[in-house]
């Protein structure tokens, strides 16, 4: 019989993976790769070498339908090289990036701006990250691996809601209406709507609802309230952020992020056995405890309360946290393990993503950690902290190169193969919403 997710199964998973974090606490750094200052050395060449090369590519400005699939043809050769000299990926590793997770980002990409041409890049890149886990789900199920309008509609309701509720300049009475509006139209309602932004999230539910008909697939709207209840839950990081003790903290991290790819898991095929969804919340959980070190500055301006915002708060060195994450990843990544689907290749790069995840973030943060922890971690960095670090400020400063290679992997090459009902205007004129008659709409 499949779970339903009820509010007693969630907080059993939110009180597992707590202790599971807990019981990683005081633990030595686990195993991991070492490079010597040559092969570090070595790697930033083949870095900036495989840079020059993508820039060089650009200057020709791909326009034609052959140009750009050229210039495609040559980012993967580029990638391939990179991964293999500078990341030491063996060559089953470098296909599954090449061949899949790339090709699905682009597709990805493609069906979001056809949804929404006015999306940003960084939104669209928020997104696919999410579409990614997804596609991750299902080449670990044996599933076939795509981007579904399910992926794509889940997907893009993170720069819509999640975003949305992040913001400081909406008054929490507004977040509480949407909240209320947006829970009702996950259960089901076909409300008439508000605005333009309402109606792009009316329009995502609805393409996932085109691919799984909630009589036959409770799960996957079980799934979608869950992530919506736990957003909701995550304001309290904002507006509570003072009060919230750090168990708290942790359970909410806990319920954002577990629930949240646990719907990934879900779109793959509409249920899910009850350890499929064990190791999705355990998945989710690492993944959003991994954000919360890379957003640490921004989190801090804003004054969220994250168990990182919150150590440094108190001006404690970051060490020990990071040292339990690292311990909780490998405790993750072992629970793979049970899963008898996916292969070997898929569940080694997931657990070395998620290990660089966390040193990458490291490596961009030094002034939260001692000196001696940085120097112990770098040794397991292929690149030096510092070299990490100007790079990072160089491409931030060049976003017009990334505008221009964002594009030339997205720019269509065929015909339109997208349904036109699935876009926001359409969803628009057949919910009756127009700014004529927003005003008029009132909460039912």
């Amino acid at each position: 019989m499949q779970n339903t997710f009820t509010g007693a199964w969630l907080e059993s998973q939110t009180a597992r993976t707590s202790a599971a974090w807990h019981a990683c606490a005081h633990r030595p750094l686990p195993p991991g790769p070492a490079y010597t200052q040559e092969a570090q050395s070595a790697s930033e060449r083949v870095y900036d070498d495989c840079l020059r090369s993508v820039e060089k590519g650009l200057r020709s400005r791909p326009r034609t339908a052959t140009e750009r699939a050229a210039f495609r043809d040559h980012l993967v050769a580029v990638f391939a090289r990179f991964a293999a000299s500078a990341l030491g990926l063996e060559s089953p590793a470098i296909d599954l990036i090449a061949q899949g997770f790339l090709p699905a980002g682009v597709e990805f990409a493609r069906r979001a701006r056809h949804f929404d041409a006015v999306l940003t890049m960084p939104e669209i890149v928020q997104a696919c990250r999410n579409a990614w886990t997804a596609y991750g789900f299902q080449s670990l199920l044996n599933e076939s691996a795509h981007i579904t309008p399910s992926i794509v509609g889940y997907s893009l309701l993170y720069p819509y809601t999640d975003n949305y509720l992040d913001r400081r300049d909406a008054s929490p009475a507004a977040k509480r209406l949407f909240c209320a509006r947006f829970r009702r139209r996950l259960r089901g309602e076909h409300l008439p709507v508000r605005d333009a932004h309402e109606a792009s999230i009316w329009a995502l539910v609805g393409m996932i609802e085109s691919q799984y008909p909630r009589a036959n697939y409770p799960q996957v709207f079980a799934s979608l309230l869950a992530i919506h209840q736990a957003q909701e839950e995550s304001v309290a990081q904002l507006s509570a952020a003072q009060s919230l003790s750090c168990d708290e903290i942790l359970r909410i991290s806990c319920a954002k992020g577990g629930t949240s790819v646990l719907a990934d898991a879900c779109l793959v095929r509409g249920w899910l056995a009850e350890d499929e969804s064990q190791i999705a919340f355990d998945w989710g959980v690492l993944l959003q405890l991994g954000d919360d070190l890379q957003d640490i500055r921004e989190d801090l301006r804003r004054g969220s309360a994250t168990l990182f915002t919150r150590a440094a708060a108190a001006g404690t060195p970051l060490d020990l946290l990071v040292l339990q994450l690292l311990n909780f990843s490998d405790t993750v990544g072992a629970g793979l393990e049970c899963l008898p689907t996916g292969s070997a290749t898929l569940k080694n790069l997931l657990r070395m993503s998620w290990r660089s995840l966390i040193i990458a973030a490291l490596a961009n943060a030094p002034e939260f950690f001692s000196p001696t922890f940085l120097h112990e971690l770098e040794r397991s960095s292929p690149f030096r902290f510092a070299f990490l670090r100007a790079r990072h400020k160089k491409l931030a400063s060049r976003r017009g190169l990334f505008a221009a290679v964002f594009n030339a992997l997205i720019e269509e090459t065929g015909e339109q193969e997208f349904a036109p009902n699935t876009s926001a205007q359409c969803w628009e004129s057949t919910a009756g919403y127009s700014p004529e008659n927003a005003a008029r709409t009132q909460l039912a």
